[in-house]
């Protein structure tokens, strides 16, 4: 790197008087763009069918705090009742089940965001949500487990019915992620589906998976880990029997999906045999709250 002096600046026309100058004016806008944009909050968040839940509560947490997610969409949760509970190393899990041997969802929180949470909507063992205020934002997290492709029709279109009840009944202005494991195959390639979902999808698409898409144009969100451009073991999330495919999925509202980046596929945990976790990482923008006039009254007093 060749060195620049005194005289080089000179010669361009400037001085160090007039550099000293630009340097802290080039701060002063950088300085003034951050105070207008506010600060930022980064979550990873992630979704993963755990099989079953038994036994595996604090291995949970600790992939959590290995893979550094903060919020955890779990499916197949085999867990029976209606509570929170804590899982090991600072984590909350809320989950609901009727059921010890089948279906089960739940969220998995740090518990710093646990302590955020103002409602929770046990919908069915298929599908719930939980609305959470972080830093001002309001973000609700939707766990959901579809009917697999062996179910009856009726089943299918149960839990198609309340997972729209759940999206249509969370106001437009508010962060919605939903992590689920869809039992469907959204397929490789987008054409004609460009406004809802990237061209990094998985081999062919099913019914199950033309069900996802359907879904998504209905609430006007975007398949997440199909806008990813991975090799394609990397975007996997599902392996058994020989099979590979991709049934795991992060939704999130299309206007929003700017605010969502570095979605993938982890490979190489044991938590659960067949399914891999898809995690993202998200940015909320918070914007600096005014300060009303009488706290300012307060404060001068």
């Amino acid at each position: 790197m060749t060195a620049i002096g005194v005289d080089d600046l000179q010669g361009a026309g400037g001085n160090w008087a007039t550099v000293g100058q630009t340097s802290r004016a080039g701060r002063r806008v950088r300085r003034q763009r951050q105070k207008r944009k506010g600060k930022s909050v980064g979550l990873r968040i992630g979704t993963l069918n755990v099989a079953t839940m038994t036994g595996k509560g604090r291995e949970l947490a600790d992939m959590m705090e290995r893979r550094k997610v903060d919020i955890l969409c779990v499916q197949e949760t085999r867990w029976k009742g209606s509570k929170a509970r804590g899982i090991g190393a600072g984590f909350k899990l809320f989950y609901y089940g009727v059921d010890s041997k089948r279906n089960g969802v739940g969220v998995a929180l740090k518990e710093e965001f646990g302590r955020n949470v103002l409602k929770v909507k046990r919908v069915s063992d298929r599908v719930m949500s939980l609305k959470l205020e972080i830093e001002g934002v309001m973000l609700n997290v939707v766990s959901g487990y579809a009917p697999q492709v062996g179910c009856e029709l009726e089943e299918k279109e149960r839990f198609w019915s309340e997972l729209d009840e759940v999206i249509e009944s969370i106001p437009t202005g508010e962060r919605v992620v939903i992590g689920a494991d869809f039992n469907g195959h959204v397929g490789d390639g987008n054409t004609g589906d460009e406004e809802v979902m990237g061209r990094f999808g998985v081999k062919e698409r099913n019914l199950e998976g033309q069900m996802v898409m359907d879904f998504a144009k209905r609430m006007d969100m975007a398949v997440v880990n199909t806008y990813s451009e991975k090799s394609e073991e990397h975007r996997v999330t599902y392996k058994s029997g020989g099979r590979s495919t991709q049934v795991d999925y992060i939704l999130c509202r299309r206007g929003n999906l700017k605010e969502i980046s570095d979605c993938k596929v982890v490979v190489g945990e044991s938590l659960a045999r067949q399914h891999r976790m898809v995690v993202c990482r998200m940015t909320l923008m918070v914007c600096k709250k005014k300060r009303s006039k009488i706290e300012i009254e307060k404060k001068t007093k």
